[in-house]
């Protein structure tokens, strides 16, 4: 068998095989084929024994350190793909299936990033995914394995060679939506010590016996892929799981699978809390009980404090509560989890003056300014607000760069140049009694520290700077979003492609319209375009 270690999620799944063989580990609910839903599961002993057997076949075509790319649609094969690859010693590189007809140019990036000597996938898919290895041009060519193919149920460590595990876990990349997807190299330690972060974070030490993990998240994606699979594993809990197709279809199935298990934990971006709480009806979610609920985290994108009010309401009919909603705040680079609300609260949003934040400074507001949510600032991993400019740190109410350091922090990006890692292993000058001096990530989010809690502002990147004062798009996509009720995107246009007027539409629920025109500003210092 494959050496462990004494805390990565193989060991664990191994060592609840051995207590557990018979309770469910998880549960996939396919929609696909059947609008009702059909179940399919693994308990712990086959999720174990099965694991081993994808493993051997892996090992006939790669070897301790390779790539084993895992491309497929979600299922129980895809969780068998990404453990297996990694008791087989290889680093596990989980991918979404491009849709059929689109562009595979993230697939194609990633390829040759990684060189993988095997593609893990499904029947299904095989047919696809052997175009996209075509297309990819490797040499060689790595060994597309069909998981459902496989005798899964064969003595599984018939043929299995030990091997040590590398230092890297998997490679989680990034969307890749504005610039070639980089990808974040986890370690096993990365992993299990973010989990207890996560844990000690969300539950305080509270009871989490009987406790069933609820997610339709990408197991691509570096939530769905902690939450989902690895955090089931190392905390022994069940998880009942799904698709991101089937939930955005009817998002009262994330609802109805809450509401059948007694001790729910799940977790989602802020938009499927808006999309949950505009497209369900009481007729879907007729006898539903919502009480049973232990928390759902909203993160992995920007937290709308208005989302988190109109979610809660609208299931207060089912018992929900609003204490149940858990904003939290985290990046790939850090594994995934920095920080949340606090055990049993109702998530607190203060009201901040914006144009004092657009300059640095902090000031409470008592109405109208910017609606944030604060977070409490976890003791690990340690947290510090840090300006850009000469790397000390920031007074209290004042607005900085967010660092983090701890063992949850990744190693670096694979295969990038040193010029591309900078966000890792910055040092602090002349840091603070017990702050550390390094290595710390940087996180390209700005924030700042108010009465002992952490409140979140934006990136960096993605500043608005007009006539010299910054402008954050979230401020200005939460106010337009509170006038159309439409989604809303406020981006930066670098001014050496301005090339004319550019109109805006916004299409709210109704059909309505708004429409603003870019305008060019007389030339002269600070000139930008500007909305007229």
């Amino acid at each position: 068998m494959t050496s462990t270690g004494p805390s990565s999620v193989l060991s664990m799944l191994h060592g609840r095989a051995a207590l557990r063989p018979d309770d469910t580990a998880f549960a996939f609910t396919d929609y696909a084929d059947d609008p009702a839903g059909r179940a399919h599961t693994l308990t712990w002993a086959q999720l174990s024994r099965q694991t081993m057997a994808v493993a051997r076949e892996i090992q006939a075509y790669g070897t301790a350190g390779d790539r084993a790319v895992i491309l497929g649609p979600q299922g129980l094969e895809y969780i068998l793909a990404f453990l297996g690859a990694m008791q087989a010693g290889l680093v596990a590189v989980p991918l979404p299936l491009p849709h059929r007809g689109s562009s595979h140019e993230r697939v194609s990036a990633v390829f040759a990033d990684t060189t993988p000597a095997v593609v893990l996938t499904t029947s299904a898919a095989a047919t696809d995914v052997g175009d996209y290895v075509d297309s990819a041009r490797l040499d060689p060519a790595p060994r597309i394995l069909e998981i459902d193919a496989l005798d899964l149920d064969a003595d599984s460590a018939a043929g299995l060679v030990a091997t040590d595990l590398p230092d890297t876990a998997y490679l989680q990349y990034s969307s890749g939506s504005t610039r070639l997807p980089t990808g974040v190299m986890i370690s096993h330690r990365n992993l299990a010590v973010n989990f207890e972060q996560l844990m000690r974070s969300l539950f305080a030490g509270q009871q989490t016996t009987g406790l069933t993990i609820v997610s339709w998240l990408p197991f691509y994606h570096d939530m769905g892929l902690v939450l989902g699979v690895c955090a089931p594993i190392l905390g022994g809990f069940r998880a009942d799981l799904t698709s991101p197709v089937a939930f955005l279809e009817q998002p009262a199935r994330w609802m109805r699978a809450l509401a059948r298990n007694e001790r729910a934990f799940s977790a989602a971006p802020n938009f499927a809390f808006e999309l949950a709480a505009r497209k369900t009806t009481d007729a879907e979610l007729a006898g539903l009980d919502l009480g049973g609920v232990l928390g759902i985290i909203n993160g992995a994108e920007r937290v709308d404090p208005a989302t988190l009010e109109r979610f809660a309401d609208r299931f207060a009919h089912f018992n929900f509560r609003d204490h149940m909603l858990r904003p939290s705040y985290g990046l790939a680079e850090a594994t995934v989890f920095v920080a949340s609300g606090t055990w049993n609260e109702s998530a607190e949003v203060l009201r901040f003056d914006t144009d004092e934040l657009s300059a640095g400074r902090v000031r409470r507001r008592d109405s109208g300014g910017s609606a944030l949510v604060r977070y409490a600032l976890p003791a690990s991993p340690v947290v510090r607000i840090v300006d850009v400019d000469t790397s000390s740190e920031c007074a209290p109410d004042a607005v900085g760069e967010i660092w983090v350091c701890g063992d949850n922090v990744a190693a670096g990006y694979w295969s990038r140049t040193a010029e591309e890692q900078q966000c890792f292993g910055a040092t602090i000058t002349d840091p603070s009694p017990g702050t550390p001096a390094g290595p710390w990530l940087r996180t390209g989010d700005l924030g700042f520290v108010h009465d002992g809690a952490l409140f979140i502002v934006g990136r960096i990147k993605d500043l608005l700077i007009i006539r010299g004062r910054n402008h954050y798009p979230e401020d200005i996509e939460a106010t337009v979003q509170e006038i159309t009720r439409g989604r809303v995107a406020a981006i930066a246009v670098p001014v050496q492609l301005y090339i004319g007027p550019i109109t805006i539409t916004v299409i709210g629920e109704g059909g309505g319209r708004v429409r603003a025109r870019w305008h060019w500003c007389a030339p002269g210092p600070g000139s930008a375009p500007a909305l007229s």
